[in-house]
């Protein structure tokens, strides 16, 4: 039976895919499905993937085998700037059926693929699709990293925007707490998405908090579900 594929993207660079994509790995991983996480290019890097080795450090496993042969990041690129960029600047383009060929691969092989993006949503992977569009094509639903920083309710709302003018299903959103401060600006932002959710129609989708910890009990039991 094929795996699932579950795509995790943010409202901008920086604002902790990642750690979330590991996280929400170690939390599935524990329920014992196969759990692999996959990154859809990397940009500012050389060899492997640091994003792919970030997961597998918060997932507690080593270095995989689809790690070593390049299929859980079919692109490495060493320039750090948008992948379409970064892919010229070294004379190549990227072909998004084979990040699609990579991701069939391991959806032969474990039950759950988590895709991370590059940037935020609407990154170019190429000069034709953006990441967003890719994730239309695919059919692929999304868990949307936010966080507490100054600016985050208005990339939020337009990522949220851009989902749903696409269609994209969206899953969950990470309310990504790690090195930010607790003040009046964190509490009313989280206040004001999950108030946006609602108006947009969007009151299943859950708001979960990420700490230097991982998730809370509760919202690692959210996850488990998935």
């Amino acid at each position: 039976m094929k795996g699932r594929v579950i795509a995790v993207s943010g409202i901008d660079t920086g604002i902790g895919k990642t750690v979330a994509t590991g996280h929400i790995a170690r939390v599935l991983s524990s329920t014992g499905a196969r759990v692999i996480t996959q990154k859809v290019a990397q940009t500012g890097c050389e060899g492997i993937s640091g994003d792919i080795a970030v997961h597998r450090e918060i997932m507690g496993i080593g270095l995989q085998e689809v790690d070593l042969d390049g299929t859980t990041c079919p692109y490495v690129f060493g320039y750090p700037a948008s992948p379409h960029l970064a892919a010229s600047m070294e004379g190549k383009e990227i072909d998004l059926l084979a990040i699609r060929r990579a991701t069939f691969i391991l959806q032969k092989r474990y039950d759950l693929v988590l895709l991370e993006g590059a940037g935020g949503l609407l990154v170019p992977l190429n000069e034709n699709r953006l990441f967003a569009d890719y994730l239309r094509d695919a059919g692929y639903g999304l868990v949307l990293v936010t966080s507490p920083r100054l600016g985050s309710i208005n990339h939020t709302l337009l990522s949220i925007e851009a989902c749903r003018s696409r269609g994209i299903e969206l899953r969950a959103l990470v309310y990504n707490r790690y090195g930010q401060e607790a003040g009046p600006v964190a509490v009313d932002t989280r206040r004001v998405i999950e108030r946006s959710l609602r108006h947009y129609g969007l009151s299943g989708v859950p708001v979960l908090d990420l700490g230097a910890d991982g998730f809370s009990p509760d919202d690692a039991s959210w996850i488990a579900g998935f």
